[in-house]
């Protein structure tokens, strides 16, 4: 189990490093100067441009400026944001918790939902229960989430004004963004979880069980959702790096103080710092729930950490 651990947390460090380069040249690739973005009306004063590049070592050969970046990031600090006048990590501390809120109660719904459909689904097959539940899925699938988020507010904030919307970050304003986030997901999720559950149910353990005259209740819940928990296991830790990435278009949408929303400012500001330190972050949040979901794999199957 040890060397089982080992390995995923050298995968880490490996895909961490990788991130890192990729975040550093992306931005780069943006056409425009920062600087001149930075100073605005001041930047026909090309002395001043030129003192501001070398402050901020914009002058030195890119390779330097990435490991002297890394080494920073290595000690906690992710430098220091021009556009927003304050530290990277102060933005990041400020915008973070309302994009952990938005993502968490988006994978529950996700998660909740599209397992209790594929469930239905499942028990039900070829029936029109079946069939009205994956049609209900593959909707939630097909909407756009920046359509769907402004319907919603038309409909919820505008028309019936029951929820928050534009900035809210108390619960009444959590629960548009959430559902927006979520429902693509949720659609993807039914359609697994069906897969899963049906595929397990086709299993001669389960056949036997049931010859043995064990209730089905009970052969569902031990040898049917135990089976089918391994691939959901494998989509709830590639959810977690969708609905972050998803939470950059549903913040623009309702205005919410996330890192998303940061990240565009970030991108329109050509704010290297501040680009470099989300994406990075969001990368190992990624790495660390697939990671999660592998150190959960041996707790089901004990034969996988010995493979």
């Amino acid at each position: 189990m040890s060397g089982y651990i080992l390995k995923r947390l050298a995968a880490i460090v490996a895909l961490a490093f990788g991130i890192s380069v990729i975040a550093f040249l992306i931005i780069r690739l943006i056409p425009g100067d920062p600087v001149v973005a930075m100073l605005g009306t001041s930047a026909g004063d090309k002395a001043l441009i030129e003192r501001l590049r070398e402050q901020l070592g914009l002058t030195q050969p890119l390779h330097l400026q990435y490991f002297i970046w890394l080494g920073h990031v290595l000690q906690g600090d992710f430098g220091y944001s021009y556009a927003n006048q304050q530290s990277v990590s102060s933005l990041l501390a400020s915008s973070f918790p309302a994009t952990i809120q938005l993502t968490l109660a988006a994978l529950t719904l996700s998660l909740s939902g599209g397992t209790a459909l594929g469930i239905l689904a499942a028990l039900k097959r070829n029936q029109s229960a079946d069939t009205a539940s994956m049609g209900l899925a593959l909707v939630c699938m097909s909407v756009p989430s920046f359509w769907l988020g402004l319907l919603l507010i038309l409909a919820f904030a505008v028309t019936w004004p029951i929820f928050d919307v534009v900035g809210g970050t108390s619960l009444k304003g959590l629960v548009l963004p959430a559902v927006t986030l979520a429902l693509g997901s949720l659609g993807f999720n039914a359609r697994f979880v069906r897969s899963s559950i049906i595929a397990a149910l086709s299993q001669n353990h389960v056949t036997t069980a049931r010859a043995k005259g064990v209730p089905e209740f009970k052969v569902f819940v031990r040898h049917v959702m135990r089976n089918a928990l391994l691939p959901i296991l494998t989509i709830t830790g590639l959810q977690v790096g969708q609905l972050l990435s998803g939470s950059v278009i549903v913040e623009t949408v309702f205005s919410r103080p996330g890192v998303g929303r940061l990240l565009i400012q970030g991108i329109l500001a050509k704010d290297y710092m501040t680009v470099q330190a989300i994406i990075l972050i969001i990368a190992i949040i990624y790495a660390v729930s697939n990671f999660i979901v592998d150190i959960l794999y041996p707790v089901l199957d004990p034969r996988i950490a010995n493979r």
